[in-house]
């Protein structure tokens, strides 16, 4: 057992620990920073489309707002999409004078001109806003900052770490107001826990999409930060708002194969196998319209005529300027055998995003005190009940900047650090049902697959709340009975947001954005936040108010 402190302790490694990270160490702020796997390897690194935000001197913060007001379905908080677009563009300057480089039109090298940079038009979008690198502006963004973070004295590392849970000041009966103090971690490799002691703790976790048997998010995206804040007393809203991707490449060995919006945003169409378009019939924007509507005329086209898949076609499109814009999903399709310069290729929805999570303000502070949370995890009012393509990369970069700014504001009036107990490891043995855990985890991503995806009903809901509560008691009994490893904390959490999304989806009685249901088809006048209070949830003075 070792035993660490930390000024701030940032669980989780993406764009948003990331860049948190990097402005608390300029601000002369020690950071410990955990990663489940390697630094960086998150869902974030996978993001291809691009980042929001109004750079064209055609475009504007209003319309900006307006798409993403319009693309959430009127639950967004519009002071937080105001907050979230005006700051847009400082964030896109602080990336490029860190070294990230975006895709630039033919010409000279930029010399302050934003118009030099590329921007194409995703899904949702009235405007050409979205500034990417290629078809990988996650990867260029997420290595370009890691380098810095690993550059970086104030920062330390620990890579193949997870949270097993938070710790606060209640559980160690500290007196005053109940705060988080530290996490326990596990070190995956090692086989061992180590207690951290923090001053302020920052879950960046990322979102719950593995809880879904079709995914375009890497094994890494289980939930864990906001299944750690549920159990510690904060409040979590709209998780019943998963997105579902429309165009992931379709193959049986092509695991997360995301095909990107921008492909749709350049031109590419929509088809049936006989290559008859079908958008039309569902949106007057057709192929650009946001991506729920897109999914969800994709799961009802293939229902009707019995597919497998539809098709997304770009090979109208020459050749060149296919490999200039998409070289990353050409190369990919190609190891699948699909050249998507010459033929269309089969794509299905797949759980992508998670809208909702646990509750902030415009800090990134959530209902209990030190505890912070940014990016997928949490739910500032963002996106409602449908994120507007590319501003999830927006948002994190956002928040960061606002959350380092807190957290280095209030770290001096912080009370002192506390020691926390060694984990305790005396009453469990080595778990001899591993197999049973993995066959828990597949009945998991199935039964929410097929009860709790794209269109709901009553019925399968309450089918998938019978099974989630069969498999927590399952669960409760693995995790005390037995050495704690990453599939079962992961498989832990993931039934935990599993029953947060269909709680949540209950008490949506009717249809908007992601969350649509045979039994309530039509939208309420009125658009009301789903918030779901954990039963230890203590109103204070440090609670989020929206």
């Amino acid at each position: 057992m070792t035993k660490n402190h930390a000024e701030v302790l940032i669980i989780g490694g993406g764009v948003a620990g990331l860049s948190l990270s990097l402005r608390l160490a300029h601000t002369g702020v020690n950071v410990t920073l955990i990663s489940k796997d390697t630094l960086s390897e998150g869902s974030s690194l996978y993001a291809q489309g691009g980042i929001a935000a109004v750079l064209d001197k055609d475009d504007s913060f209003t319309s900006h707002i307006e798409d993403t007001l319009t693309a959430g379905a009127e639950l967004c908080n519009p002071q937080t999409v105001r907050f979230v677009v005006e700051n847009a563009p400082k964030a896109i300057d602080w990336l490029i004078n860190n070294g990230v480089e975006f895709s630039v039109i033919d010409g000279p090298e930029y010399d302050g001109d934003d118009s030099q940079y590329h921007l194409t038009r995703e899904g949702g979008h009235s405007h050409r806003r979205v500034i990417h690198a290629q078809d990988a502006t996650g990867r260029e963004v997420a290595t370009t900052l890691e380098k810095l973070v690993r550059d970086e004295s104030r920062i330390s590392i620990l890579e193949h770490h997870i949270a097993i849970d938070l710790v606060t000041a209640q559980k160690l009966e500290l007196t005053g107001s109940n705060r988080v103090v530290g996490a326990y971690i596990l070190d995956t490799k090692a086989g061992k826990v180590s207690a951290i002691a923090a001053r302020s703790v920052v879950i960046a976790t990322g979102g719950a999409s593995k809880s879904y048997l079709y995914t375009s998010n890497p094994d890494t995206s289980t939930g864990d930060g906001i299944a750690m804040a549920w159990r510690v007393g904060c409040r979590i809203a709209n998780m019943e708002f998963v997105q579902f991707h429309p165009t992931c490449l379709y193959h049986p060995h092509a695991k997360s194969s995301l095909i990107s919006e921008a492909v749709r945003g350049e031109g590419g169409r929509l088809l049936l196998p006989d290559g008859s378009r079908f958008m039309k019939q569902h949106h007057k924007l057709e192929e650009l319209a946001p991506r729920d509507i897109v999914a969800r005329a994709i799961d009802y086209e293939m229902k009707l005529h019995g597919l497998d898949s539809v098709f997304l076609d770009i090979s109208h499109k020459p050749k060149k300027f296919v490999l200039g814009h998409f070289p990353n999903i050409y190369k990919n399709c190609m190891q699948y055998g699909f050249d998507i310069s010459k033929e269309p290729v089969p794509v299905v929805p797949a759980a992508h995003y998670t809208c909702g999570g646990v509750m902030t303000d415009l800090n990134g502070c959530t209902d209990l005190a030190n505890l912070y949370c940014i990016g997928e995890a949490s739910c500032t009012g963002l996106h409602g009940a449908n994120r507007l393509a590319s501003n999830s990369l927006l948002e994190c970069l956002v928040l960061a900047k606002a959350s380092a700014e807190h957290i280095s504001t209030n770290l001096t009036q912080k009370d002192k650090q506390h020691s926390i107990p060694d984990w305790d490891e005396s009453r469990v043995t080595d778990p001899d049902e591993r197999i049973v855990v993995s066959h828990n985890w597949d009945e998991l991503r199935r039964f929410m697959w097929d009860y709790v995806g794209i269109v709901r009903t009553d019925k399968r809901l309450e089918r998938a709340a019978h099974r989630i509560k069969l498999l927590q008691e399952e669960i409760r009994d693995y995790y005390s009975n037995f050495k704690v490893s990453s599939d079962l904390l992961e498989l832990r959490n993931l039934v935990t947001v599993a029953d947060l999304i269909v709680q949540c989806a209950l008490k949506r009685r009717e249809s908007r954005g992601l969350h649509y249901t045979l039994d309530c088809p039509d939208t309420k006048d009125v658009a009301r936040d789903s918030v779901i209070v954990p039963s230890n949830y203590a109103a204070h003075s440090n609670s989020v108010s929206w």
